[in-house]
């Protein structure tokens, strides 16, 4: 199964931690399973993975401070949470934290491998589309999405969080044209509401000032439709 997706499995209970991988493996995925937060996280840097399954009760750090490292590093690798809470704030936890989707226990393992094939389809989707460039020209500034550096001339290069490099990689490939403000919200931050939508405001102003040391570049404010990353010449 040379072109198998790798999942991380973060299970506590064995038992089903075992069945669970088996079942995965048996059909098609590369399972790695760790037993707790503190493992998954060893486990998360070490390897190269393309979706993550994490229980959300767990000794020594529990899913969603597992979820949150992994989103630091990672904003685009689909989380799936196993909760056998199913509170309306845990839920919300859940997704604040970067989650995709949640299952409650118990669940249909079948259920489950829809949700993992949805979410593997949409991420490749999105990487097709978005991906295949990674160096953008801006005027005077050239930007390496890849490593996330910012470079203005000769000066030294600016390191990107993750979601700054993402938004200004967005904008680039929207270059002069309308970066619909859905798009972004949904292909970064995964969801378009009311909070969403206050902290990518926040990055676009960082970026801003980021932007400023060229006068030919702007990010443009398109009321209630995006923004517009514009060179002037």
């Amino acid at each position: 199964m040379a072109d198998a997706k790798n999942v991380l499995l973060v299970e506590d209970d064995p038992n089903f931690g075992i069945v669970l991988r088996d079942y995965l493996h048996l059909n098609g995925f590369q399972v790695t399973l760790a037993k707790n937060g503190m493992e998954g996280f060893d486990k998360y840097k070490k390897g190269d993975y393309d979706l993550c399954i994490l229980d959300v009760m767990m000794p020594y750090k529990d899913g969603y401070t597992l979820a949150k490292e992994i989103r630091e590093d990672n904003i685009s690798i689909p989380i799936i949470f196993l909760t056998a809470k199913s509170m309306k704030e845990d839920v919300l936890q859940g997704y604040k934290v970067g989650a995709d989707d949640f299952l409650n226990k118990p669940f249909d393992s079948e259920v489950l491998l829809a949700k993992i094939k949805t979410l593997l389809k949409r991420k490749s989707a999105q990487t097709s589309v978005n991906q295949k460039q990674t160096d953008f020209q801006i005027s005077d500034f050239h930007l390496n999405a890849k490593l996330r550096f910012l470079t203005y001339k000769q000066d030294d290069p600016i390191k990107l969080s993750p979601k700054e490099n993402d938004l200004l990689k967005l904008l680039a490939l929207h270059l002069n044209d309308l970066m619909p403000r859905e798009l972004a919200l949904t292909q970064i931050w995964r969801d378009d509401n009311y909070f969403t939508s206050r902290s990518m405001d926040v990055y676009i102003a960082k970026l801003r000032k980021y932007l400023k040391q060229d006068p030919n570049v702007e990010i443009l404010n398109i009321h209630g439709e995006g923004f517009r990353l514009v060179v002037h010449t």
